[in-house]
């Protein structure tokens, strides 16, 4: 009996540590730890400094006289700020949010010549900029048809 019990043991502790070693996978690049830390670190870096740059450039330029000077703007400016940096706009939409707070959104056309024109949005809460983006070329260009154009089939 002692016979059985140790042949029994020892085929279930070797099947035991036989199994794992089959089933493992070896680990993709991407899964390995410190090549996550390292992309982590990356990511981690990029926002903070996508964060921290604007507000180091606003500290070293309060009164924004330098980005004034240079005809830029930058979150933060007040709209006289703004007109003394880029003029006036074409076109001022204002709206009022439910809470009563005063938004503009201020669009300048920069026409290139007579068929095409880029816009530049600036977007005020309470008389500050909040933000704004820039639109490219709006390139007006003539209709074109297609050059088979779809004709129905008469119904037999």
């Amino acid at each position: 009996m002692h016979c059985v019990m140790h042949h029994t043991t020892l085929a279930t502790h070797e099947s035991m540590n036989a199994s794992p070693t089959n089933l493992e996978e070896p680990i993709s690049f991407i899964r390995r730890r410190p090549v996550r830390l390292i992309i982590y670190a990356g990511l981690s870096l990029f926002v903070l400094i996508m964060v921290i740059w604007p507000l180091i450039e606003q500290f070293n330029d309060p009164s924004f006289q330098k980005h004034i000077a240079e005809h830029r703007v930058m979150v933060g400016m007040s709209k006289e700020q703004v007109l003394e940096s880029w003029g006036g706009p074409q076109t001022i939409n204002t709206s009022f949010t439910k809470e009563g707070i005063r938004r503009e959104e201020w669009i300048f056309e920069d026409w290139e010549n007579p068929s095409v024109v880029k816009h530049r949005y600036l977007y005020f809460e309470e008389g500050n900029l909040i933000g704004g983006w820039f639109q490219g070329s709006g390139e007006r260009l003539p209709i074109q048809s297609p050059s088979n154009p779809h004709s129905p089939k008469p119904r037999s």
